[in-house]
Order: structure tokens, then sequence, then C-alpha cells
């Protein structure tokens, strides 16, 4: 029977990054999942090790590459270990790195931000994907898993279709929460990845919150047209947005209305709503 297609390599390498710039420090927090592909077929087939590299030499090329490159951007050091395997390995076809970063936000006193402190940032879990094929190009994406955002007002669901399935009411006035995965591919390096990330997701954000909210597919259209406008390095960009509903509650069995001042918050079941936009 024929081996089909096969790869393995080494997954949640946690590495943290300090760059040190004088006193002020920077760091990098990643859990990082390399996994390659080549000549490692008769591993498989006829027990033949002779090709096939230990996945703990796998996990400490990351450490390497991480002392030498302390500085590098998340993007950027993928791509630098990426092309790492293939420089030493001559059997690796391709390589495919992922790094799942852990946000630390730098704390400030008095207003000055203080250079070695921070805070653990959990809303959302930035993210980068490497793909690299010897003798061909990077495919590089980057995103965020899990960041939540909510408005109170200015969202609403009416003119949907309604049959004897259909209970639930239009509304023009309610809460929108999501918890989003979204995703960016680059067409070209940015001056700075940091930053021009940081722009995509204020883009996104500020869409959002500023204007009116016809449903969560027309908000995420426009979401996604105008981070594509503010970042050209980008060609698409995908969003996964699960609804986090708040029903109101029935407060009239104790001479209460509610005026939507008080809600169940629930998220299952919840909508699921995706797109991607890309350039025409």
């Amino acid at each position: 029977m024929p081996l089909i297609r096969n790869r393995y390599g080494k997954g949640r390498v946690r590495v943290m990054r300090i760059h040190r710039n004088g006193d002020q420090h920077e760091v990098s927090q990643l859990s990082v999942k390399a996994m390659i592909e080549g000549d490692f077929a008769r591993a498989y087939t006829h027990a033949d090790n002779s090709t096939s590299v230990a996945t703990d030499t796998i996990k400490n090329i990351v450490n390497v590459v991480a002392r030498e490159n302390t500085g590098l951007s998340t993007e950027d050091f993928c791509q630098v270990l990426a092309q790492r395997y293939l420089d030493i390995y001559p059997q690796i076809a391709s390589v495919a790195i992922t790094a799942h970063e852990t946000k630390w936000s730098r704390l400030s006193f008095g207003g000055k931000p203080h250079p070695h402190s921070f805070v653990l940032d959990s809303n959302g879990k930035p993210f980068v994907e490497a793909s690299v094929v010897r003798g061909g190009p990077t495919a590089l994406t980057s995103g965020i898993d899990g960041f939540a955002f909510m408005k109170s007002t200015q969202s609403g669901w009416e003119n949907y279709p309604r049959d004897r399935y259909t209970t639930l009411p239009e509304t023009a006035d309610r809460m929108c929460a999501t918890s989003m995965v979204a995703s960016w591919k680059w067409s070209g390096g940015p001056a700075n990845y940091p930053t021009a990330n940081a722009r995509i997701l204020g883009t996104l954000l500020e869409v959002f919150s500023t204007t009116y909210s016809m449903s969560v597919q027309d908000s995420l259209y426009r979401m996604g047209e105008a981070a594509l406008a503010a970042v050209p390095e980008i060609s698409e960009i995908s969003m996964a947005c699960p609804n986090m509903h708040f029903i109101p509650m029935n407060l009239s069995a104790f001479g209460l209305d509610n005026n939507n001042d008080v809600f169940l918050p629930t998220d299952e079941p919840h909508g699921q709503i995706e797109c991607t936009v890309g350039r025409g």
C-alpha cells in the first residue's frame, strides 16, 4: 500500500525571548510548532531512520534561532526559523511553522511606560503561520484567535425571511459581541509587522464600533474592506465570528419593564458568521 503523504515535527515548543536595548526590554513569548516534509518515507515504510531529523533536534533549533534573533518580529522569526531547517538539512523539501503568542503589555506608571515590567493581556492570542518550500516563495499569514469585543447598541437584525420556524423577533437595537478569529495573508513585507498588525486590528475595531451594523455579515465585510485599504501589503483577510448572545430578561413577573438594560449572557448555541475579503 502506498504512503500517500507524511510529515512530522515538534509541537508546543515554548520559548520566551527578551530583547534588551539598554534599559528598555521587549518580550515575546511563543508556542511554536515546526513541521517538516521531505525524504522521510522510508522511516514509515522500511523502519529506516537514516534521513529523519530527531524531533528533539527540531526543538533545539527553535531555541538556537530564538537566541540569535531576540529582536525579530514573530513574522520575521518564523521565516528565519523555517529557512534554517532548509539550510541545514537537504532532505527537507518544505517547512511549516506556526507560532502562537502569549501577549504581555507594558505597564505604565505616572503616564510613563516602564522599561521592563509587563502585565498579561489575555484578550486574543496572536499567531503566525509560515510555509516555505525549497526553491519557492514563502506563504505568510498573521492573525489573532479569540479576540473579544462588543458594543451595547447600534446593531440590528431585521428584514430576514420569516416562516413557521421563525421565532426570533426583529430588532433595530441590540447588543453585538463576538470572540473573533481573524487572519490575513501577506503579499509583501510591511515596514514593520507589529505596526501593520496593530493597524489592521485597530481598523477592524474602528469600523465595528463607529458604524451602525445591519448584521454581523454587514459589519465583517466593511471591516475587511477597510483593513485591505489600510494595509496594502495584505492580499486578503478572513474573519470568523461566533456570536456572544445577550438575551433580554423578562422581568414582568416583578412588575418591571426591561428597556434593553438587563440581559442573560450566553454563548451556546451561537451564530457563526464567517467571510473572506480579498482584492479584486
